[in-house]
This record gives structure tokens, sequence and C-alpha cells, in this order.
């Protein structure tokens, strides 16, 4: 069954949990008050490790732009999906965690019901219009204890949560600037993705979708 949520505008409306599994919930509009500090923070990030677009082990240019921040940093390329310490870019180690994610991502998880949740890994995409990311699950980690906190700021996406496998049916979830989509437990290995990012224009990011997930990797 589909459960698509893109037509209901009240889902802009903050302050709202939905819930989309078992331990899998959309927090609406919760990284709202945090935005001045996520993009204050995001910017000497991105200057140390730049966004870049990846080749997946099949050769296949990923859409979506990629960096990453904390202890391990996420990448791929033809020796396969892999977390490091170290920018294969910049043969520098990954920018440190802003204390500010830190402190969102705790706060969040524990709003979903995931207490004492301390990433040591933070992915940041960005998505032109056009963009999509495939149905994947999250298994690069070492453990799936922790939960997967994926804020969404920029421009509306759907986000697809699926099954088990890629085969399953996906839910269509619309998710909006400051949404925060939150899964673990019996669900963190659930398939998931994001459909191509529809144009438009954002007052805040212009064109373009950010998300920033953060994990527990090593």
């Amino acid at each position: 069954m589909t459960f698509d949520l893109f037509a209901d505008h009240d889902l802009q409306q903050p302050d709202r949990l939905d819930r989309i599994g078992e331990q899998a919930v959309v927090l609406r509009g919760f990284a709202l008050p945090w935005v001045d500090s996520l993009l204050a923070a995001l910017t000497p990030v991105l200057r140390q490790s730049p966004f870049r677009q990846m080749q997946t082990p099949g050769g296949y240019t990923m859409s979506a732009r990629l960096s990453s921040c904390g202890a391990l940093g996420w990448t791929t390329d033809h020796q396969g999906y892999r977390y490091s310490s170290v920018d294969p870019l910049t043969a520098q180690p990954w920018p440190a965690m802003p204390e500010v994610f830190l402190a969102l991502a705790e706060a969040a998880a524990s709003a979903a019901g995931f207490n004492t949740f301390v990433p040591d890994a933070c992915l940041i995409n960005t998505y032109c219009p056009g963009a999509k990311m495939s149905l994947h699950q999250d298994k690069n980690e070492r453990c799936f204890d922790a939960p997967i906190v994926s804020v969404s700021l920029g421009l509306p996406a759907v986000f697809q949560f699926g099954g088990f496998s890629r085969s399953d049916t996906a839910q269509r979830i619309s998710v909006f600037h400051g949404d925060i989509v939150v899964w673990g437990g019996v669900d963190r290995l659930r398939y998931h993705g994001v459909l191509p990012v529809k144009t438009g224009h954002h007052p805040l990011l212009g064109e373009q979708r950010l998300n920033i997930t953060l994990r527990k990797a090593g």
C-alpha cells in the first residue's frame, strides 16, 4: 500500500509527529529553530570538504553531490562503499562534527524515542532539481543499534520508505524545509530513497535541497 502525503499542505505545520513505521517518524518542522545555526556551521565544513559527485562501484555517477563531516565520512568509488577517517578528495581528515549537528541529532533522536544518540558520521547531500537517491539500505555501519537522523532543508522532496527488500512497495512521504526523518530499531534496515527533486526556488537556499544525515558508523 502506498502512503502518499505530498498533497497535504498541513504537513508543513511544525510540531507534528507523523509515524511511518513501528520505530520510524517524521518530525515536522523540528529543525526550523536550528536552521541559522546549522547553515552557519555548514559553511566551514564545505569549505574544507566541498561537495563532489561520487561514482558507485558499478560506474554510475550519483546525481546528488555529497560531502561528510565527523570522525568518519562515507564515500563510494570503484573500490566499493565504505567509511573512512580521511576525505579522499583532500587527503585530509574529514571536518569535525559541528556541535549544533550533535545537539540537533540528540534532540531529534530523543523526540523519536531513541535516547543517548551520539553520531560519529554525518553525510551531507545537495540535490539540484532532477537529482534523486535510489532505494538503498544504510548497511555500511558496524552495527545497527543506533537510529538514522535525516534533516531536510531547502526545496521539498518525496522521501521513499520501503520494506526490507528493494522490490517491496515504498511509502511516498513529502518532506519540507525543517522536517526530520528518524528511523531505527526494527525499521533500521528498511530501504529508502528520494524521488527526483522538482524544480523550484526556496527563499533561503535557492534551487536546491540540502540533506544532513547523522548516524553512528564506527
